[in-house]
């Protein structure tokens, strides 16, 4: 398998899911402004949609959007226990988690790294972050991860989202559950091995 990536962008969740479940895969990074991988290629010939993540399969195969890519590693290796089995409540509640990372602050990020976007618009996006983050914060209480004491892929995608909160100013020191969980992901060792990778740490 080959994973494309951007250092520090969206790619790390599945990054970091491929090292919790000791997969053997490479990766490459891609220039999102030319469109080219590091080895050259045309990015849009293997992901037309011109983003990362897109994970190569052996077959050729290639999957595209970060939560499908997630749970198809996790699927792949269910013994691991990344995701809860199909069809049942808690996996539904993953999911949950892993479309509110994406849609309510995954996409609410995207402004704030878009230089030409209005003030006025970033200021609503970091309002918007800023209850998001509250949220989850209430809903961390009590718990190691979101899903309850276990480690979920939903846990490697809002752990890459909330670090971003570092890049645009956003302080979280007031969300103390929050601030725990996210050292605790931190010192995950297939967090750490796919951060070290990217150069993040």
């Amino acid at each position: 398998m080959k994973l494309f990536i951007k250092p520090g962008a969206c790619s790390l969740s599945p990054h970091i899911v491929l090292e919790e479940l000791g997969l053997k895969y490479d990766t490459e990074v891609v220039d999102l402004k030319d469109k080219k991988t590091a080895s050259g290629a045309d990015y849009l010939t293997i992901n037309p949609k011109g983003y990362v993540p897109a994970l190569q399969l052996d077959s050729g195969e290639v999957l595209t959007e970060g939560p499908a890519i997630v749970q198809y590693l996790a699927d792949s290796q269910p013994a691991k226990k990344l995701a809860p089995a199909n069809g049942t409540v808690e996996r539904y509640r993953l999911q949950g988690w892993l479309t509110f990372t994406g849609t309510e602050l995954h996409k609410t990020f995207s402004p704030l790294f878009n230089p030409a976007a209005p003030q006025e618009w970033k200021d609503f996006c970091r309002a918007n972050i800023e209850r998001r983050l509250k949220y989850v914060n209430e809903q961390l209480a009590g718990k190691d991860y979101l899903m309850g004491q276990d480690f979920s892929v939903a846990d490697a995608y809002l752990f890459t989202v909330t670090n971003w909160t570092k890049r645009v100013a956003i302080d979280i020191s007031g969300l103390p559950n929050l601030v725990a969980y996210m050292a605790r992901v931190a010192a995950r060792p297939g967090v750490q091995a796919a951060m070290k990778a990217e150069g993040l740490v």
